[in-house]
């Protein structure tokens, strides 16, 4: 099997020759870019590259500002480094697109644990493809449609562009149409058991989701004090 790729951006050299010798070491293939210009060029000439862990104070262009460019074209997972502890740090880099956070210092072997994790789950039908007739199928509510085998979400029969976790997120407010979702619970499905998330990191989701489903952007209701609850009011729903 190829080895997956993965794009370290980071100016500091120490650090991505310290991240790149744990992926390497568990088998990945490490491509490395300095700052967030030579990323994108790196990503458009190889847009077969798994996962990118991502910088945020850099030089010339920032990690958000990157992660914005790569959001018009990409849906590739994202991992955010930085060396800010403040949670609005963690809500810009969410709002931007990306899948997950991690501060400085971390364990490189937590850090090689997620990427796994990610690439696991964002590849797991070509890995392991069920039998044709065990398939997911498409999920459908009014005007948006879901498809989980070709990973595509259409508004009124315009593709829309999600990052991995707003399709997940997505895909399991669909999934679950009508019933009344804690954060908790959303936090515990939709991302890792481990991940260290709140409130306001699903929130954000939840709000990028919304604008970029337009009018559709208006099934995904909050219950105040609790969470959140998939449902068209007035509206026949019919799953084909």
């Amino acid at each position: 099997m190829a080895q997956e790729k993965i794009l370290i951006v980071d100016d500091e050299e120490r650090m991505r020759k310290l991240v790149r010798d744990y992926l390497k070491r568990d088998g990945f293939q490490v491509l490395e870019a300095g700052d967030g210009e030579e990323a994108l060029y790196i990503y458009e000439d190889q847009p077969d590259i798994a996962l990118i862990i991502l910088d945020v104070m850099m030089p010339r262009m920032d990690g958000y500002e990157t992660l914005t460019n790569l959001r018009k074209f990409s849906t590739v997972p994202v991992i955010m480094l930085t060396a800010k502890s403040e949670e609005e740090d963690a809500l810009l880099g969410f709002h931007a697109g990306a899948d997950e956070f991690v501060t400085k210092p971390f364990s490189p072997k937590v850090l090689v644990a997620r990427v796994k994790a990610m690439i696991a789950r964002s590849s797991d039908e070509l890995l392991s493809p069920a039998p044709a007739d065990e398939l997911p199928g498409v999920l459908e509510a009014g005007n948006l449609r879901l498809d989980e085998n070709a990973h595509v979400v259409t508004v009124e029969g315009k593709e829309v562009l999600l990052s991995v976790k707003e399709f997940e997120l997505l895909s399991y407010f669909m999934k679950n149409r009508g019933i009344a979702l804690s954060r908790e619970k959303i936090l515990n499905s939709v991302w890792d058991y481990d991940y260290f998330g709140d409130a306001r990191t699903i929130d954000t989701h939840v709000k990028k989701l919304r604008s970029k489903l337009g009018n559709c952007g208006s099934y995904i209701h909050t219950i105040w004090g609790m969470g959140y609850k998939f449902e068209i009011e007035d509206e026949d729903y019919e799953k084909h």
